[in-house]
């Protein structure tokens, strides 16, 4: 059995160092949260170097991207319960369509499907999901105009009528907001040429 040397007390620091090496630590780990953790994570810059090293930028992405997700989700409870009912009355449902198309998006993947209408025309839609959720915006482009006439965030399914405010392309951009891929259908009747897919 060995015995350690026992140290030598002038070798140890004393308390006044102990003290002044803790407050140093605390310093710099204080500099380090106000000039680059807050700005990066939160883009909460007292300081204003976050701003000037391209950190509070990165920190309002990240905030944006949370508000986002954070919206999606208090859409989704109420979407998935209302999404049982409303697949089940539409497959039962006989309706005529004159188009109905169906795809599937992976996630974060988009579409666009528009139609060519004249200003004035009016053009019956209905869509939905298999149970995920889509982000989509209802809108139109042409003869120099362009407009949004709807937008909706985590939703499986929608109906209403399209009514045309000039002559061009007006339709859906769909985008997978879930984790998972989605089966979109669409179905479409009334006063319109064409139906196409644009992205």
């Amino acid at each position: 059995m060995f015995n350690a040397e026992k140290p030598n007390l002038d070798d140890l620091p004393s308390t006044q160092q102990l003290l002044r090496s803790t407050a140093i630590a605390a310093g710099a780990a204080g500099a380090l949260l106000l000039t680059v953790v807050l700005p990066a994570e939160y883009a909460i810059d007292p300081t204003g170097m976050g701003r000037l090293l391209g950190l509070t930028e990165m920190g309002e992405i990240k905030q944006e991207l949370y508000e986002e997700r954070q919206l999606d989700q208090q859409s989704s409870l109420m979407n998935d319960l209302m999404g049982v009912f409303v697949g089940s009355a539409q497959a039962q449902e006989a309706e005529q369509w004159s188009d109905e198309i169906t795809f599937s998006l992976t996630p974060g993947q988009g579409i666009e499907w528009k139609l060519e209408m004249t200003k004035g025309a009016v053009a019956q839609y209905r869509w939905y999901t298999d149970g995920a959720r889509v982000n989509y915006d209802l809108h139109g482009d042409g003869s120099g105009n362009s407009i949004s006439y709807e937008k909706g965030r985590g939703q499986t399914g929608g109906e209403g009528d399209l009514r045309a405010d000039f002559d061009g392309n007006h339709g859906w951009f769909f985008r997978n907001r879930d984790r998972k891929n989605v089966v979109v259908t669409l179905q479409l009747r009334g006063a319109y040429t064409n139906l196409k897919q644009t992205y």
